[in-house]
């Protein structure tokens, strides 16, 4: 898709620009399509089209990350790319934001800007949630009587402010009502943003009403936007206030619970996203929230479900999380008491764990299959995929001769003295004494082995 999207952006005379925020969170196959898109665009064309931005927190980008890798590479995909470092604000610089924001001279109000900048440090998003939590507690105020804003700047010197932003949002969130409180905590279980529509289906799950008229006292109060069917936090630091408002314990029951409820509602609903957010709350509040064991034997096959959807989309990597989840609620002695899910999960783990390139677990979810396999033709598949993977893994040679000893096990002798032009030519015999629609209609196989043996 990616090069498609290059030769679309390079067909256009105006110049493409692709900005990213957040980028501390970016996994390594968003960072991949970035890449991909630098290079499809032409870093050598002469009319360079494309320019792509991306912004992260200091501090949350290590060697490791993708996009620290994506920077030391850009020089080799013929990229120039040009780093900076945003610092807050000066003090002369907030004054003339707090300034302009209330229309007063600069020299006004100095006073108020050397005490928020010794607050804030300087940091924009704090001095603005600041400006507006000292005019809901009325410390900065209109004067109808002078036609400007006014501010207590004792009773402010007064109040208890804190000298971090994380710990402001703790407290303006502590501020809100109890009901709403519990709400924000609610949306943010499910990241920076959310649905509307899937917040009324929560609301239906969990029965909890005035889940979503609470969130719109959120959203008067500036912690949430409500802009295109989707409520989003207004920065993430509000979203991480909101969901540590409960302790870790606790968080993962909530989890735990609100993902059985979604994932009994899904059971009704067609839309796959309902299931998909069930199983990853679940899996969120982990085999440790599991209160009845058995129910442990439930989830390992919402996750299979899940799985499978996800390898329908190609996310093999969520695929394989999800199996890899299912195989952890398992109880003790799983293999005995739940044969077929525990042979499907392992065995679906470790063809996605191959698609990913996990090339070592792939091979120990095969291993406790063909352990564990109660028949030859239960280890049939991953026999499949160990072949792939040293095939994969530069073992070549080593595959075709695993593959044929499988097959001889199949009763299957390939009679490697033929030659491939002798197949070829016996191939096109047997297909001449059959007309178009007789090989049209041909009976689809359906037998397990054979299919496996043609693979």
């Amino acid at each position: 898709i990616m090069p498609v999207c290059g030769s679309v952006i390079r067909s256009y005379d105006a110049p493409v620009t692709l900005f990213l925020d957040d980028l501390q969170w970016a996994d390594s196959a968003s960072i991949a399509a970035v890449r991909q898109l630098l290079c499809s665009t032409g870093s050598s064309s002469k009319q360079k089209q494309f320019f792509f931005v991306g912004c992260h927190r200091e501090g949350m980008i290590d060697s490791t990350h993708p996009v620290r890798e994506l920077v030391c590479n850009a020089e080799q995909l013929g990229v120039s790319f040009t780093s900076l470092k945003l610092d807050s604000m000066g003090e002369e610089t907030l004054n003339a934001m707090v300034s302009e924001t209330l229309c007063v001279l600069p020299r006004l109000t100095r006073t108020l800007a050397n005490i928020m900048y010794r607050k804030t440090k300087g940091n924009p998003l704090f001095v603005s949630q600041l400006m507006l939590s000292l005019n809901k507690k009325n410390l900065l105020f209109p004067s109808l009587n002078r036609r400007r804003w006014e501010w207590d700047i004792e009773k402010i010197m007064s109040q208890k402010l804190p000298d971090d932003v994380a710990v402001f949002f703790t407290q303006s969130i502590a501020d809100l009502p109890s009901n709403v409180r519990i709400s924000l905590f609610h949306i943010s279980c499910f990241g920076a943003s959310v649905e509307i529509a899937f917040v009324k289906t929560l609301e239906i799950a969990l029965e909890m009403r005035g889940l979503c008229d609470n969130l719109d006292i959120a959203v008067d109060e500036g912690l949430l936007e409500k802009k295109g069917g989707e409520l989003r936090f207004s920065h993430d630091h509000i979203q991480e206030a909101a969901y540590n408002t409960l302790p870790a314990d606790m968080r993962c029951l909530f989890h735990h619970a609100c993902g059985m409820a979604l994932a009994s509602f899904s059971t009704s609903e067609s839309d796959d996203s309902i299931l998909l957010a069930a199983v990853n709350q679940i899996n969120l509040g982990g085999p440790a929230a599991v209160q009845d064991t058995s129910q442990s034997s439930n989830i390992a096959k919402v996750n299979l479900r899940a799985g499978q959807k996800a390898m329908v989309m190609s996310d093999f990597g969520a695929a394989y999380s999800y199996f890899n989840h299912g195989i952890s609620f398992l109880q003790e002695g799983y293999w005995q008491e739940h044969y077929d899910l525990s042979l499907r999960l392992f065995e679906l783990a470790a063809k996605c764990a191959l698609a990913i390139g996990d090339l070592a677990n792939s091979k120990l979810h095969s291993e406790q299959v063909m352990k564990e396999a109660r028949s030859f033709e239960d280890a049939l598949n991953v026999m499949y995929i160990s072949t792939c993977a040293l095939a994969y893994s530069s073992g070549l040679p080593d595959s075709i001769q695993k593959s044929i000893e499988i097959l001889r096990m199949l009763d299957i002798d390939l009679q490697e003295s033929r030659s491939t032009e002798a197949c070829v030519q016996e191939t096109i015999t047997l297909l001449t004494t059959r007309t178009d629609e007789e090989i049209l209609n041909t009976r689809q196989m359906t037998e397990p082995t054979m299919i496996i043996a043609l693979k």
